[in-house]
């Protein structure tokens, strides 16, 4: 029998308590001379002297412990010497160095019956048992080392005689916790660890094995390969190599578990990075769906039918199932991300063909490698577009409430989003498989979106152009110009331009900018002088040409639809005499039956040339052929307010 001297740590290259007990003695070397022997001889003595000296100092007390601290090497000899001499005078060697001698031979079963008798035996053998215990496992643990270093053929004996001891472990604790005896004390019990601690060395072994994959930023696709490769083509094969010794010890179980587990773990701390993008993830859960296929790479693929040749199929579906997990998640990250980005409020919107490849991208890539996995990954972008809805429609009404925000550019930002995701939901809805319940909810936050936020929008022009055009028929430069250039500009950069949302919004601002310029005009008409009257006119010309020139620009063609009722004013006092005045107001009240007298009144102040006689016949001529206008829709002048005079020109109620 070969003697064990290799330790734990110099196998997976860390120090440890065993390293001492290797020496130069790294690899096994044949025994062929009586030189080399006599060596190996001497060092067996040597080394047993150590157990023994040990275990002297696990169990000695008082005296015997000070004794055996000033010379513990000589107390082993003695001992030896000792235990020679006794099995001469009485047939038998004392219990302790019997035990001693079962360990260094390699022979831990027979160890273990030896010790449990010791420990059961009183005078102190539970003392005694657990150092013994503890001697046993340290041998243990070096024959697995050995056997894992290459050279398992020459220690299987040994190694048969591990996988014995841990199923006798398992059979005297199941008797344990069958008898009246405390529970306790078999959950402390030395022997009750080794299981666990044989799996920990064996997963440290293989997963110092693993060679690193750069550093955690590592993003490079091609260097991953690599590394999935290194894996396939050399990891996995050194370890079903090594797998048949531990097959024939009967310890397969436990060394395919561990050679998974170490995988395992390593693939999902690969993944777990946060520097790991989709593309990444994808090619692990494509390795790992390779390797599930592949009958070449499963460790329990190969087995006799004795053992269960679906152990490694499992497992390996196992990270397979995880990876997955992990790769949807990145797919959840990266599209809401994406999304974040591209509908960001404070800057311009993207293209919808942008948005769409963002999601399509991914469950293309996808599908290259598998159809469910495609699907699942279809799935994970629906749900992510709906969450970002939700989120972007709690932004929009922070960015609503907010009074400081700059309004009008921002609203309009937030609208064309609306009409883009509006877009792109509708394609959506022709490449992936959309439930109704999905789409209804999608149409709801995008509907809820568009009002508020047209809502805010409205308001924030109305409030603008009403305190622009408040002095603006007093000064020379109220401002009102730049609110219209910055306007056109806005709805100009509009990037969805034919769609009913910004048609519709155009002729809203238009019907607001032309309500509060008249009630500006109309307001102001009576408060002027003659001189500032004459230059009110010439202010509405200038005004007119640049309002037309704005929607014409904006809306195009369909600009000739919208309402103008600052021309016809203009027409109306422009006429030199009081009978084209008459024919110029008939036309006006068909097309705004809204306007009411005190309106016509107000515009007629404008006209500072205007008799009274003339003034009354324009009045009556109104009187006659103004209509209810209750059921029209889409007034205009109804909104406007204008004070009628407390008394006529002519001193009457009448005008």
């Amino acid at each position: 029998m070969r003697k064990i001297k290799y330790s734990w740590g110099a196998l997976v290259g860390r120090g440890s308590k065993w390293e001492k007990m290797s020496g130069e003695n790294a690899r096994m070397v044949p025994r062929d001379t009586h030189e080399e022997r006599k060596k190996q001889e001497a060092k067996r003595r040597g080394k047993l002297k150590t157990v023994a000296g040990k275990m002297l100092k696990a169990v000695a007390g008082g005296k015997e412990a000070a004794e055996e601290k000033a010379g513990g090497e000589d107390v082993a000899g003695k001992l030896l010497k000792t235990g020679t001499s006794r099995k001469d005078e009485e047939g038998q060697m004392p219990a302790e160095e019997t035990i001693c001698g079962f360990i260094e031979q390699g022979k831990f079963f027979e160890a273990c019956d030896h010790i449990y008798d010791l420990e059961h035996s009183g005078n102190d053998g539970v003392g005694k048992s657990e150092s013994l215990y503890t001697l046993l496992a340290e041998q243990m643990w070096t024959v697995v080392g050995e056997a894992l270093s290459g050279s398992g053929g020459m220690f299987l004996e040994p190694l048969q005689s591990v996988g014995e001891s841990l199923r006798w472990e398992k059979q005297k604790e199941a008797e344990w916790l069958g008898s009246s005896q405390e529970t306790d004390s078999v959950s402390t019990w030395s022997p009750n660890f080794w299981r666990k601690d044989l799996e920990e060395k064996l997963i440290q072994y293989m997963t110092a094995q693993i060679p690193p994959f750069g550093s955690s930023s590592n993003t490079d696709e091609t260097a991953l390969k690599q590394h999935l490769n290194h894996l396939e083509t050399a990891f996995l094969p050194s370890l079903e190599h090594r797998s048949g010794v531990f097959k024939e010890a009967g310890l397969f179980a436990t060394y395919a578990r561990c050679c998974h587990a170490s995988l395992s773990s390593h693939l999902s701390a690969l993944t777990g990075s946060n520097h790991f993008s989709f593309r990444q993830c994808l090619l692990v859960y494509e390795w790992g769906l390779k390797m599930y296929r592949s009958s070449e790479t499963c460790l329990g693929s190969r087995q006799s039918p004795q053992h269960s040749p679906s152990l490694g199929v499992q497992h390996v579906m196992w990270i397979v199932l995880k990876t997955e997990e992990k790769l949807l998640a990145v797919t959840r990250k990266a599209v809401g991300k994406a999304l974040k980005e591209a509908f960001d409020i404070g800057k311009p919107p993207c293209a919808d063909a942008a948005v769409i490849q963002i999601l399509v991208e991914k469950t293309e890539a996808a599908g290259h490698v598998s159809e469910n996995l495609s699907e699942k990954v279809e799935a994970v972008c629906l749900e992510e577009c709906l969450s970002f809805l939700e989120s972007y429609e709690n932004e929009v009404r922070s960015f609503i409430q907010l009074d400081c925000y700059p309004g009008i550019c921002s609203s309009l930002r937030i609208l064309e989003n609306c009409c883009i995701l509006r877009t792109v939901w509708r394609k959506l809805t022709y490449i992936y498989s959309v439930s109704t319940g999905q789409d209804i909810k999608v149409n709801g936050f995008l509907d809820r979106m568009e009002d508020e936020i047209t809502e805010h929008f409205l308001q924030t022009v109305t409030s603008t152009v009403k305190g622009t055009l408040k002095e603006h028929f007093k000064k020379c430069d109220s401002g009102f110009d730049h609110i219209l250039e910055s306007l056109k500009q806005s709805f100009l950069a509009f990037g969805k331009k034919k769609t009913d949302t910004y048609e519709a919004l155009i002729k809203a601002v238009n019907t607001i900018i032309i309500t509060e310029y008249i009630q500006a005009l109309l307001t102001t008409s009576r408060k002027s002088s003659s001189v500032q009257r004459r230059g009110i006119i010439s202010k509405i010309e200038e005004d007119h040409s640049m309002l037309q020139t704005i929607f014409k620009e904006c809306l195009g063609p369909t600009a000739g639809s919208l309402k103008d009722p600052i021309k016809a004013i203009l027409e109306l006092i422009q006429t030199s005499d009081a009978e084209g005045m008459k024919i110029a107001l008939l036309p006006i009240l068909k097309e705004f039956p809204d306007l009411r007298k005190e309106h016509l009144s107000a515009v007629l102040d404008i006209k500072d040339s205007l008799s009274r006689e003339d003034r009354a016949s324009l009045l009556k001529v109104f009187h006659d052929n103004c209509r209810e206008s209750e059921t029209e829709a889409n007034l205009l002048f109804a909104d406007i307010e204008v004070k009628p005079r407390k008394y006529g020109l002519c001193g009457c109620l009448c005008c």
